[in-house]
């Protein structure tokens, strides 16, 4: 079992994961929370657009204390940079973008992940929220969803579920799961376990997932 590791070292290590889902040349959708960590290690060589809801194209790196603009954010109110070259726009416009499906990738948090593709990221019955958000938008308007979460929740009870227990977001709408244990890909055959992050073991992970995961092949070769 892996170190025990404070709550921002493992926030960051899977963002860094995450940026391996990212192409040059990709425009990209970046969700509340944690997935807007993955503007700051996005690699130097990768030209790629990054997209907010709220009527910015071309969302930059976190700012620096001396940078911060309060009247620049993003779709979750947090501070932003421009890139060189961004657009500002409507919101309307922005959720044509989404809509029109010209969103390469999406990463988006979850609270639940389900086995057949179905995500909840919005609610949690009986506690206060400020809203739905673009998340319902975004997870049929991108042409590849990618969740990022803890594996687990506090209590160490699985996310990633046979069935979601929360209210979703969207059935059958996620490709790949990235959690601080493991990736996962959602498949027609169900979840294909592809790869296991460092301190943790392929048994370890199907223990701490209450859905099935079939493991793949290169794993397999692995650990014979």
């Amino acid at each position: 079992m892996a170190a025990n590791l404070d709550k921002a070292t493992v926030r960051e290590k899977i963002a860094k994961r995450a940026e391996q889902e990212i192409e040059s040349g990709y425009y990209v959708n970046l969700g509340i929370g944690m997935p807007t960590m993955v503007a700051n290690y996005i690699q130097d060589d990768k030209q790629v657009v990054l997209q907010s809801e709220n009527g910015l194209l071309g969302i930059g790196r976190s700012p620096y204390e001396s940078e911060v603009d309060p009247d620049l954010i993003n779709a979750g109110k947090e501070t932003v940079t421009a890139s060189k070259g961004a657009a500002y726009c409507s919101s309307a416009e922005s959720f044509a973008m989404v809509r029109g499906e010209h969103l390469d990738l999406a990463i988006l948090g979850g609270m639940e992940g389900a086995q057949n593709g179905d995500l909840a990221n919005w609610m949690i019955p009986g506690k206060m929220i400020k809203g739905m958000g673009g998340a319902m938008d975004i997870v049929h308007g991108a042409k590849k969803v990618v969740i990022i979460m803890d594996h687990v929740n506090k209590h160490g009870d699985p996310k990633i579920l046979k069935e979601c227990r929360l209210p979703l977001t969207g059935q059958g709408v996620v490709d790949r799961i990235i959690t601080d244990r493991a990736v996962i890909d959602v498949e027609p055959k169900g979840l294909v376990l592809v790869d296991v992050l460092e301190g943790w073991t392929v048994e370890e992970v199907v223990e701490s997932t209450e859905a099935e995961l079939v493991v793949s092949d290169r794993l397999l070769q692995q650990s014979n």
